[in-house]
């Protein structure tokens, strides 16, 4: 499972090499306006963070989304460019598989989600389906911003 979550996550930066900076911030998807490929590349860092430090191991670390902005995470922060949110996203990555050495994949999470036990393994799944299916995100926006497909 961990593999297979690495190999998601690198394809993540498979998919954005060679992006312009102008184009890895264009939303050309009408349903989803914030979905850009930067944007993407950030979000996948909060969902690391979220349930890699704060889930698995009950770290007390921030989140960049509130109750007024579910959408922060996906939101251009001042100065951001796509090479600084890949590499935040590396380094958020390579927390996450540090945070899972030394943890029971049988065993359940350190924090609750919304009062209720967490299975490591379910946290595993769920980070698959999720770098996976945004993976199929950067497909859809690569291909519309500057005409790259299947990378």
């Amino acid at each position: 499972m961990l593999g297979w979550l690495d190999w998601h996550r690198e394809t993540v930066h498979v998919k954005c090499a060679g992006l312009a900076e102008e184009d890895a911030w264009r939303t050309p998807l009408s349903a989803s306006p914030l979905t850009s490929a930067a944007g993407l590349v950030s979000h996948l860092t909060a969902v690391e963070s979220y349930w890699f430090e704060r889930v698995v191991a009950g770290l007390d670390v921030p989140v960049p989304w509130s109750a007024g902005d579910t959408d922060a995470d996906w939101r251009r922060a001042p100065g951001a460019t796509l090479a600084g949110n890949l590499d935040r996203y590396r380094r958020q990555c390579d927390v996450s598989r540090a945070l899972m050495r030394d943890v029971d994949l049988d065993g359940t999470a350190a924090a609750p989600r919304r009062g209720e036990p967490v299975a490591v393994r379910w946290v595993l799944l769920h980070m698959i389906e999720e770098t996976a299916r945004h993976n199929g995100h950067l497909d859809a926006v690569r291909e519309l911003v500057d005409g790259v497909v299947g990378e």
